[in-house]
């Protein structure tokens, strides 16, 4: 998987190099944010799901 990040990451820089400043800004922060997903970096994960729904839900008398 790192590898795969790591590609993405080479082609948005070679996108990059052809591409107009506002452009190129947005590839090279997309490339950035790749290298740190093939780094095994936290940055850009969803967090873990809950182990339990929140209280909110259950705030009812019960009956449907």
């Amino acid at each position: 998987m790192e590898e795969f990040y790591r590609g993405f990451a080479q082609r948005a820089r070679d996108l990059a190099e052809k591409a107009d400043p506002f452009t190129k800004r947005r590839l090279l922060d997309l490339a950035k944010r790749y290298e740190l997903k093939s780094s095994g970096s936290s940055y850009g994960r969803t967090p873990p799901p809950r182990a339990t729904p929140p209280n909110v839900l259950f705030s009812g008398s019960g009956e449907a």
